[in-house]
């Protein structure tokens, strides 16, 4: 494994499957989808390789890979995964394939270009997942826009152009600030050690004042909060989802959120953590707001497509305040809720789509009493249910109960306040359920609806065992977190305890911590304020 470039490999071999994809005739649509489906099992076999090569005890980066790039500008080609990015990169690597093959019923024209740029956009996915050098990590961040605008503009619903010119306008609004912080970044590199450097654990180490660090945070933060979406900046992921095909919605939940969650997590903040600690309050507000906000609003929606969009505001917005904890409960809560959102919300998403293809219709007024000619497709559809309203023994409860265990340690109100969207998201996904599946039949043809077919359940299985073992069994994927999360908080507690700034070092201790310990069995970090 040290001499096989397995992160390179696992970036490019979609790259290389959409080039072979793009030589294969049009008119053959069965094998362009069976050659994109085995490509996209490249990766996936890839990074379970990686993940039985990963070494859990080890808190840096591990399968390092460099080479020059751009030597003028000092710009490497540098990869590098740890227990932070290691399960989003087989996030990215598991759902590729789950859209590749339910994609087989929901596309029928331009097949061939749908699968290449399906193709592409994993390989943009990985890339911002494993990049270490910020500016590589734009390019794949930038990359990844150009597959996903196609998806939705060509293959997408009535209002598709709409849809993504919003999703690329809004996006590019904040990674644009985000461009000019990178440079920024590297320039103070060049006046403080005497070179240019766009490398990632090299600009860690910078000294910056409080008010650069804070013009610098607010840059990331807006293009990472655009991309999760935080409250009030997601108002182009309804319309996003909506118009986007099946296989469009799953990835654009499963993994292109979870890029602006990470994006805080490998960037935003350790790279400025003295401003991240000052807007802590502030964008956990914000996270707490989103997540009742988000609940309400999927309350009142008729459409099942857009119900499920809202929940990724009200779901999303628990990573959020994970994240703003500060704490290893909170912090790897947040990790394992990205991945969890990403199984729970993608299932919901195909589920939808397979009902769609059915009936074409999303309107919850036109099903009901669904349960009876589609008994398999209940089934599954409630499991999936019961994952994103995190019922304890699958994997939605896990995340959520670390978030909260982390949230009541730090923000008491908050925490409470949170609280209430698992309560909300109960009620509105189980009222949902009950009037498509059990409500009185309003419509004839829904009677005469098929069941699953084999394609639609091999899609949806794998998603079924992995929220049941992420429920039942944890631990294996917190321990390899544990050193990755234990080394990023103790990075920027030596920041804060280096720092001057008055509205830091006046902070008192956390009130009334509190003295519960995660189950999870991570062991808690030193107070960051009684660091200081």
């Amino acid at each position: 494994m040290t001499a096989m470039p397995i992160l390179s490999l696992i970036v490019f071999s979609p790259l290389a499957g959409a080039l072979v994809v793009a030589l294969l005739p049009p008119e053959n649509a069965g094998a362009i989808r069976r050659s994109t489906f085995v490509f996209t099992l490249v990766p996936l076999v890839l990074a379970i390789l990686l993940l039985a090569a990963f070494d859990p005890a080890n808190s840096g980066m591990q399968c390092t890979e460099t080479a020059r790039w751009i030597p003028q500008f000092h710009i490497d080609y540098r990869l590098g995964v740890d227990g932070l990015s290691l399960f989003l990169v087989l996030l990215t690597a598991f759902l590729t394939p789950v859209v590749a093959l339910a994609s087989w019923g929901d596309i029928q024209k331009r097949v061939k270009e749908y699968m290449v740029l399906l193709l592409l956009l994993e390989c943009g996915m990985l890339g911002a997942f494993l990049a270490l050098d910020l500016f590589l990590f734009y390019v794949f961040w930038e990359v990844m826009l150009v597959p996903m605008y196609f998806l939705i503009g060509i293959w997408g619903g009535p209002r598709r152009v709409y849809a993504a010119i919003k999703f690329v306008l809004y996006t590019m609004a904040g990674s644009l600030l985000m461009l000019v912080g990178i440079i920024y970044l590297a320039l103070q590199h060049a006046a403080q050690r005497g070179e240019l450097s766009f490398d990632l654990l090299r600009l860690y180490d910078l000294s910056l004042p409080f008010p650069a660090q804070a013009w610098l945070f607010a840059a990331f933060a807006l293009a990472f909060a655009i991309k999760v979406p935080m409250f009030p900046l997601h108002t182009w992921l309804p319309d996003a989802h909506v118009e986007a095909p099946t296989g469009g919605s799953v990835i654009l939940a499963g993994v292109l959120l979870k890029l602006g969650t990470y994006g805080f997590l490998r960037f935003a903040l350790p790279l400025f953590p003295d401003a991240a600690i000052a807007a802590a309050p502030v964008l956990a507000a914000l996270a707490v707001v989103g997540i009742v906000y988000g609940a309400l609003v999927a309350m009142a929606q008729p459409d099942l497509k857009k119900l499920v969009a809202y929940s990724s505001v009200s779901h999303l917005g628990f990573v959020m305040l994970g994240l703003f904890t500060f704490n290893p409960e909170g912090t790897a809560g947040a990790i394992y809720q990205m991945l969890n959102h990403g199984l729970s919300t993608g299932a919901l998403f195909l589920l939808v789509g397979m009902i769609y293809e059915r009936r074409h219709t999303r309107q919850i007024a036109d099903f009901g009493g669904l349960w009876k000619p589609l008994p398999v497709y209940g089934a599954c559809f409630l499991v999936i249910l019961l994952s994103s309203i995190g019922l304890p023994g699958l994997n939605g409860f896990v995340g959520e109960f670390l978030i909260l265990l982390g949230a009541f340690g730090r923000w008491r109100l908050l925490a409470a306040a949170g609280a209430t969207g698992v309560v909300l998201g109960a009620a509105y996904m189980l009222w949902m359920f009950l009037r498509v599946m059990f409500g009185p039949m309003r419509h004839g043809e829904n009677a005469a609806l098929a069941d699953l077919s084999p394609r639609e359940i091999a899609a949806l299985a794998p998603i079924l065992a992995l929220c049941l073992y992420m429920g039942m069994y944890p631990q294996p994927l917190l321990r390899r977190m544990e050193p990755s999360v234990d080394a990023y908080l103790a990075r920027i507690e030596k920041r804060i305890a280096a720092s001057e700034h008055p509205v830091l070092t006046a902070r008192s201790a956390v009130a009334e911590s509190s003295p519960a310990h995660s189950a999870a069995q991570i062991p808690r970090a030193a107070n960051w304020e009684n660091s200081r």
